[in-house]
């Protein structure tokens, strides 16, 4: 494993628990926007219809997938930035 791997493990992981709280975030602000006043759904909601748990499952992985992809693409340009070689 290459040093610089080794070295942006800690990097990862902390930019792993950010990108998991901005999806988050993210992902409560385009549910409202979509005209939900309520929480998303839980799978186990039993007020709700398998369209809404389904929906609401469906784009919070799809955020969530973008934001991570995101903030981990940044972080590995900005090592290489900073050390000149990539991580992965």
């Amino acid at each position: 494993m290459k040093g610089s791997k080794i070295a942006y493990k800690p990097v990862g992981l902390a930019l792993g628990a950010v990108s998991g709280v901005v999806a988050g975030g993210v992902f409560k602000q385009v549910w409202k926007k979509l005209g939900h006043e309520e929480d998303a759904p839980d799978a186990t909601d039993e007020e709700r219809t398998w369209r809404e748990v389904l929906s609401a499952a469906v784009l919070q992985g799809a955020i969530f997938a973008g934001v991570k992809a995101a903030v981990d693409r940044g972080g590995a340009a900005a090592t290489r930035r900073l050390t000149g070689t990539w991580p992965g």
